[in-house]
């Protein structure tokens, strides 16, 4: 009797250890497939960040070289527009010098037409 007793006894050990072995081999193979799903929905992420960050500067290099177009597009224009207020300001010093030089010669014109005036007056007065 005592040895079916240990009979029993170690064959309900012997399943016991089985089940045992095979809960833990279950929870094993369960806890690896949870890391492994933990892992790609992680690295599912970091490389959406990693794309989202490459897109980025991407767009920063885009602006960066739209910004430097611009800006050189805009001191052309500044050089330009400062040669046409040089023109402009030349245009009217040549204005002024022609209505100088105008002036003058109208003087100097009525100065000549005077002096003629003069000359023919004082030798039709010597004539007569």
């Amino acid at each position: 009797m005592m040895n079916q007793a240990m009979k029993r006894y170690q064959t309900k050990q012997s399943i016991q250890r089985e089940t045992q072995e095979m809960r833990r081999k279950e929870i094993q193979q369960l806890s690896t497939q949870l890391n492994v799903l933990l892992v790609d929905k992680m690295n599912s992420r970091v490389e959406g960040a990693y794309i989202n960050q490459k897109k980025l500067q991407s767009h920063t290099r885009q602006l960066q070289y739209n910004a430097a177009t611009m800006q050189r597009q805009t001191d052309d224009w500044l050089k330009l527009l400062d040669g046409f207020n040089t023109a402009l300001k030349e245009v009217g010093d040549v204005m002024n010098w022609a209505k100088s030089l105008e002036s003058e010669m109208t003087k100097i014109s009525h100065t000549l037409a005077y002096a003629y005036k003069e000359e023919v007056e004082s030798e039709s007065a010597l004539l007569e």
